[in-house]
């Protein structure tokens, strides 16, 4: 993790840029004036009908649109099927989003991995055969013609279904193993070419893709391939004139000198514009069930002071990313009801320009919650927003299940067969509230998404703690028959 130790010197010498001209180019009230909500759809994709009663909420909160990740719910067709999860949108069921997303006003930029995290694509036995190492099956091969087909096919799919895009981000972040597949191993050993030079070529590539085929849409990159490459090799590689590149950091303690310093660095490069990419949830534990507030806030406080410290017209917008996943095949991270009053703070931090208790009550009223806690994971009020009852569910079992049923294993632990028949009652009860507790979290969940998610998150955050539970009322009764069979 980066420090954040400049923060506070600079806040204090911060230059005057608030009333440079070109400044309402990209900024209002101290924030940034494009705010897209990122919707990781690879886990957990809410139905449309929850999409549809949210993006009024996201509006409201200050949002200008919506980055799209769709990766295997997109509706993609013909030799791009096998890609499609069960659980995939229709077409209709994305035209009907992208629809109430005009509505609202809302501008939306959909985004597709073209090179790193390419599970979703690259676990299928039809495209195997294009991973950059046999064995893993993260990152494309880059010099395949057919990796290029590949990429151009989703992307035309995907455009297909988009009316009037601006941007569409075309991924690249985290290409792990490059250079180590075969042919990249032989192209390495040509005089001059390295990695990096290799990474850009398939960034160039695909942006041009896009250019050539859709001249008015201007790709966006991950920026982290970027990050440690030369300016001179930045420069010459023509990837600046093509693209523009999303910063990312999801710190609280995110380091503000740094940042400046690397925009300073891609504008030397000659990139015109860059985005900022913060977090408002699925980036504090890769099975974190609840949404610490107060960590996001602080990260989204930052990147204010980084776009306070930076020339007036290089920003372009932030994504507030909310991860689902930390890769196609990890585990679920929070849901996305549970985290609305995360992204509800960290989105009217932005469009003000910073957080007050003005803007809290606001943020409360907006809600429906009597009482928004930032720096713990307590949340007393129930709220009015869409899949509140969610958020108050997983509370109560993220909270109490597992160590109310931790706690009685620990009593019972010890215990005789005699001395278990008293909690015999309590233990029941114990299991009767729990399980009507998880009916009712079930049922709420399944109005909201599809049953293989709900599925995969009781797996992974209830039946652990309730198996256990039930088989303590098991060990209880077979005790007490025992007991009552030993007295005849």
């Amino acid at each position: 993790m980066r420090t954040g130790g400049a923060a506070a010197s600079l806040e204090q010498s911060k230059p005057e840029r608030r009333h440079a001209s070109g400044m309402e180019a990209s900024m209002e009230a101290g924030g940034p004036r494009r705010r897209l909500v990122h919707l990781d759809l690879k886990g957990a994709p809410p139905r449309a009908s929850y999409l549809a009663e949210v993006l009024p909420l996201l509006r409201g909160l200050g949002a200008t649109g919506l980055l799209l990740e769709y990766e295997d719910t997109f509706p993609y067709a013909g030799p791009l099927e096998p890609l499609r999860a069960p659980h995939a949108y229709s077409p209709g069921e994305v035209r009907a989003v992208l629809s109430q997303a005009r509505a609202q006003g809302l501008e939306v930029v959909p985004l597709v991995q073209t090179f790193g995290h390419m599970e979703f694509v690259l676990k299928h036995k039809e495209f195997a055969h294009l991973r950059e190492v046999k064995m893993f099956p993260n990152a494309l091969n880059p010099h395949k013609e057919e990796s290029r087909a590949l990429v151009k096919a989703m992307i035309d799919q995907v455009m297909a279904l988009h009316e009037d895009l601006q941007w569409f981000h075309i991924g690249c972040d985290e290409v792990y193993y490059l250079g180590e597949g075969e042919e990249s191993k032989q192209w390495l050993q040509q005089q001059d070419n390295t990695p990096e030079k290799l990474c850009l070529s398939h960034i160039k590539a695909v942006a041009s893709c896009v250019a050539s085929s859709y001249p008015a849409v201007t790709p966006i990159v991950w920026d982290d391939m970027l990050r440690g490459i030369s300016e001179e090799t930045l420069a010459e590689s023509g990837v600046p004139q093509l693209v523009q590149p999303m910063i990312w950091d999801y710190a609280a303690d995110l380091d503000v000198e740094g940042k400046v310093c690397l925009i300073e660095k891609y504008r030397r490069c000659g990139f015109s514009k860059v985005w900022f990419a913060s977090a408002f949830k699925g980036a504090t534990g890769v099975n974190q069930s609840l949404t610490l507030i107060g960590h996001h806030l602080k990260n989204h406080l930052q990147w204010l002071k980084v776009a306070s410290n930076s020339p007036a017209d290089v920003l372009e917008g932030i994504a507030l990313t909310g991860w689902q996943r930390y890769d196609h095949f990890s585990v679920l991270c929070e849901l996305l009801p549970v985290a609305i009053p995360s992204l509800a703070v960290c989105l009217q931090a932005l469009k003000n320009g910073g957080y007050s208790e003005k803007i809290k009550e606001n943020v409360e009223k907006l809600l429906g919650m009597s009482n928004l806690e930032t720096e713990t994971f307590m949340s007393t009020s129930l709220g009015t927003f869409p899949g509140s009852n969610i958020l108050t569910l997983v509370t109560q079992v993220s909270f109490y299940l597992k160590s109310s049923v931790d706690e009685l294993l620990e009593r019972n632990r010890s215990s005789s067969a005699k001395a278990l028949s008293p909690p015999c009652r309590p233990t029941n009860t114990l299991l009767s509230k729990w399980n009507a507790v998880v009916q009712d979290l079930q049922a709420a969940m399944e109005q909201v998404f599809h049953k293989c998610t709900v599925e995969e998150w009781m797996e992974e955050n209830v039946h652990p703690s309730l198996q256990k539970l039930q088989q303590v009322v098991d060990d209880l009764d077979k005790a007490i028959k025992a007991q009552k069979l030993g007295a005849f």
